[in-house]
């Protein structure tokens, strides 16, 4: 008997329903996956005691045998004083016809897939015969640089699986946000199922997106501010470009430059992109800068906050 039982394994308790330890289980395995720890041989074993446990208390049937005869389950697993009553050991060992429980394809198949429910069950069907579980999807993580979200293009992705690892070029959709998924068809193991890939989009040193537009902030001094002036944008899809700032505009007023934001699709038009105002004060003055500003006090109008709280 293992040192510890199937729920110990899993980490649930033994009223935990299905849904619960087919969750558990795809959490786990998807962590202790050898190829999300390649190397790592603590995490290969706790692998391997997953597998088993899932096999048994994930199957409803196995596990209610599991449940009423405990220590005995095990013995009579490994042929062990009786009959086995699965037909098969769950580590894989000389049940009948002497099969594995998870050969290869299986934990392959099983690493992320959005199809875990059919695990290493569904290895064995009547009589013994050993038939090939159903094409299942591979779940993966990528991060998405945030020019190529917004408006598109190409990045190169490492799959492990393939050929013992392969990259290969993606197309990103112009929009996708992080949580969206990026399927590549027939690129799971030995080119079944598919490949899904969890978007995650890396943010930008000075860009943000707010639904399809794009906003930047632009510093300006009060002076530009007050007088207005041209200044210097950075945009994605054209780099730098002029743009006129009105006299008398205030911190936190938006500028709009129409069709610079998430690029258009054929069901959406483009965003725009949104210059956002930031005035900054310098934090020391020179003489000059303080007898001035001494200046503009007094001939200045009204300060813009008199007769507001009246």
């Amino acid at each position: 008997m293992p040192a510890q039982d199937y729920y110990s394994a899993l980490g649930v308790t033994k009223t935990a329903t299905a849904d619960e330890i087919r969750k558990t289980y795809r959490k786990l395995a998807r962590e202790y996956h050898p190829d999300a720890r390649p190397g790592d041989a603590a995490a290969a074993q706790k692998f391997k005691e997953i597998q088993e446990a899932y096999d048994v208390i994930g199957d409803e049937e196995k596990r209610r045998k599991y449940d009423q005869l405990g220590h005995d389950f095990y013995k009579a697993s490994n042929g062990e004083g009786g009959a086995n009553p699965y037909g098969r050991s769950p580590f894989g060992g000389g049940g009948a016809g002497g099969a594995s429980a998870v050969d290869l394809e299986e934990l392959l198949g099983g690493f992320g897939f959005g199809g875990f429910g059919g695990g290493a069950r569904a290895g064995r069907g009547e009589g013994g015969r050993t038939r090939r579980s159903a094409p299942r999807d591979i779940e993966m993580s990528v991060t998405v640089p945030f020019e190529k979200a917004i408006l598109g293009g190409k990045i190169d992705v490492h799959l492990s699986h393939l050929n013992g690892g392969e990259n290969v070029s993606v197309s990103v959709p112009a929009g996708i946000e992080t949580g969206k998924k990026i399927r590549l068809g027939g690129m799971g193991p030995e080119n079944q199922g598919d490949v899904l890939l969890d978007v995650f989009v890396a943010p930008h040193k000075f860009f943000r997106r707010e639904n399809r537009d794009i906003l930047v902030d632009l510093p300006l001094t009060p002076a530009e501010a007050a007088l207005g002036c041209k200044a210097d944008v950075p945009t994605l899809a054209d780099g730098m470009i002029t743009l006129t700032i009105p006299p008398g505009t205030s911190s936190g007023a938006r500028l709009r430059v129409r069709g610079k934001g998430v690029a258009a699709t054929k069901t959406a038009t483009a965003g725009d992109q949104f210059v956002v105002i930031k005035i900054v004060v310098p934090k020391s003055l020179t003489a000059e800068e303080k007898e001035l500003y001494d200046k503009l006090k007094l001939v200045g109008q009204a300060a813009p906050r008199d007769g507001i709280w009246i």
